[in-house]
Formats: C-alpha cells, sequence, structure tokens
C-alpha cells in the first residue's frame, strides 16, 4: 500500500464531491436545507451505500465468476444487472428515510433533487477513491492517478447524482399530491428510471467504453437542475399573484422572487449596495410563503398551515418596504 496514493485518491474524490454538494446547496436559492441533513445523507451515501455495495456487489461477481468461469461475462454481468439495483436501491434509502422522518423539510422537487444528489455525491466519492487508487495509481502510478481522477471526477462525475435525482423527484410527486395511485407509481417510476440508466451506461461503458459521449450526461444534468428550476420559479410565480394584486408585493418584486436569473442579481446588487441580507431576507420568506400556499392547496393542510400562511404574509409586508422595487 502506497500512503500517498491513497491520501491524494481520497483527497481528490471527497474534495470534488464536497464541491459538488456545495453547488447543489447554492443552488438551493430558498429554502435551504439543514446542513445537518445533507451532511447525514452524505455519508449515508458514502460510508453504508458505498459499503454494502462494494460487499454484495463483489459477492455476487464471484458467484457468477464461478458458474461462469468467463471474465467478461462476469463483468457485464456485474456491471449491468447487479450493481444498478444494489447501488440505486442502497442510494434511494437515504432520501427515503430523509422523506419519512423528516417530512418538513421534503416540500418539493428542488429538495428531491438535493437530498438525493448529496446522497449519491457522497457514494460517487468512495467509489472514485477506490478505483482511482487500485486501477489508477496502483497500475499505472501517477499517471493512471491522473488518468482515472479525469475520467471518474470530470467526465463521469455527473453520473450518481443524475440517477439518483430521479428518485428524490419521485418522492416530491408523492409528497405533493392526494392521489393514491400517484403517491406509489411515482417513487417507482423514479427508481426504476435510475437503475434502467444505470444499467444502460455500465453496459455501454463496458460494451463500448468511449468518452466522446460522456458530454451527454452533463448536458442532461444541467438540463435536469434547470428544469427543476424553472418548474419552482413557475410554482412561486402562481402563488404569490395574489399577494402582487392586493399590493403586498411590487410587481418587481414578484417578478424577481418567481425567477433564478433575477434573484441572483438582486442579491448581486444587494452585495454593493449594503441591502443584501434585507433582498436575501424578503424574497426568501415570500418563495417560501407561494411554497406554503402551495402545499396547503394540494395537502388540502389545517389551520396550523393557514396561521403559517398569515404569519409568512404579515413578514414579506413589514420586509416590503426595505427592499428596492
Amino acid at each position: 500500500m502506497d500512503i500517498w496514493g491513497l491520501l491524494a485518491s481520497i483527497a481528490i474524490s471527497f474534495l470534488m464531491a464536497f464541491i459538488f454538494a456545495y453547488f447543489l446547496f447554492w443552488i438551493d436559492r430558498y429554502q435551504k436545507e439543514p446542513f445537518a441533513l445533507l451532511g447525514g445523507v452524505f455519508l449515508w451515501g458514502a460510508i453504508v451505500a458505498a459499503g454494502t455495495a462494494f460487499v454484495v456487489n463483489t459477492l455476487v461477481g464471484l458467484g457468477v465468476m464461478v458458474v461462469t468461469e468467463s471474465e467478461t461475462a462476469t463483468q457485464i454481468a456485474t456491471a449491468t444487472l447487479v450493481a444498478p439495483f444494489v447501488e440505486e436501491i442502497l442510494k434511494a434509502l437515504a432520501i427515503f428515510l430523509v422523506f419519512v422522518v423528516f417530512t418538513k423539510n421534503f416540500n418539493s422537487a428542488m429538495d428531491g433533487l438535493i437530498y438525493a444528489c448529496v446522497a449519491a455525491a457522497g457514494f460517487a466519492a468512495s467509489e472514485n477513491a477506490f478505483y482511482i487508487y487500485t486501477t489508477g495509481f496502483l497500475e499505472e502510478g501517477w499517471q493512471g492517478f491522473i488518468a482515472l481522477s479525469l475520467i471518474r471526477i470530470v467526465f463521469i462525475g455527473w453520473l450518481h447524482p443524475f440517477l439518483s435525482a430521479f428518485v428524490g423527484i419521485g418522492l416530491a410527486v408523492t409528497r405533493n399530491t392526494q392521489k393514491q395511485k400517484t403517491r406509489i407509481i411515482a417513487p417507482a417510476i423514479g427508481l426504476g428510471l435510475a437503475i434502467l440508466l444505470h444499467a444502460a451506461h455500465n453496459f455501454f461503458a463496458v460494451v463500448l467504453p468511449a468518452m466522446s459521449f460522456y458530454i451527454f450526461g452533463w448536458l442532461l444534468m444541467l438540463f435536469l437542475i434547470v428544469r427543476v428550476m424553472k418548474m419552482e420559479d413557475n410554482r412561486i410565480a402562481s402563488y404569490l399573484e395574489e399577494e402582487e394584486e392586493e399590493g403586498l408585493i411590487t410587481t418587481p418584486q414578484f417578478l424577481t422572487t418567481s425567477s433564478a436569473g433575477k434573484f441572483f442579481m438582486a442579491r448581486l446588487k444587494g452585495i454593493f449596495s449594503g441591502r443584501y441580507r434585507k433582498a436575501t431576507r424578503f424574497y426568501r420568506t415570500a418563495a417560501e410563503l407561494a411554497l406554503q400556499k402551495s402545499l396547503r392547496d394540494r395537502l388540502e393542510e389545517d389551520v396550523t398551515s393557514k396561521e403559517n400562511i398569515k404569519s409568512l404574509r404579515e413578514k414579506v409586508k413589514s420586509l416590503s418596504d426595505e427592499v428596492p422595487a
């Protein structure tokens, strides 16, 4: 064992995973998820899911090897028939635990996307560290370390978060509907998509190893993030129309709250004008009001929800004058 190669493999894998996780935290503009929960799902992915998947995949692979006596058959079977099921289910358990135990922190597609991707980032960190060290460094030294770091982190760094995102979004759909069939089907479809796409990726990676198609993974991940953000913008706009019509917020404030780009620019301007904290607080409170109203209508929640909405409306009204129209 080369301690420096091992430490370097762990460091680069976890550093990039932390950067990705922070990016996810950053794009969550309004209802920031608790660090404790994000840290919990990250550690689940890095330790519980990755560790269990390694043991199960190894044992099943050995079994297939004994039966088939073929390295190619073992590699294909493990990569396409075993690993996708085992890994996606283990990552999904972290998301499901948050969904069940911390229901109040799981209200939207953005919440589902973030918890799922952070858990997957933890899984990817451990998996990448293992492969970069064993397949890269131990076999080809520092040259192999660099080459496999590029492949595992740069080219396919999107893979695990992208796949798990479907599970998180599926659970978010369940959270926001009263239709019993949809509540059951949505998470199943999300997990099914994650497993299917994972299997397809692994199959082509084994049968047709080429770097050229990996760029599409980044584009798909970007599309998914932008799409979820747009859904959130539309949802906020729909439920803040009432406040704009009543004059509780101005039209520019309404447009800024319901636009990711304008919200970013408003915070940027706030830095230079000394109003960053006030602007951030106002727009997050206004967005939270919209999301709470959405939950009230979708889940038909009781008096507690109504009181919460009333309180948020009062906060928005008091903060509105402190933010330039």
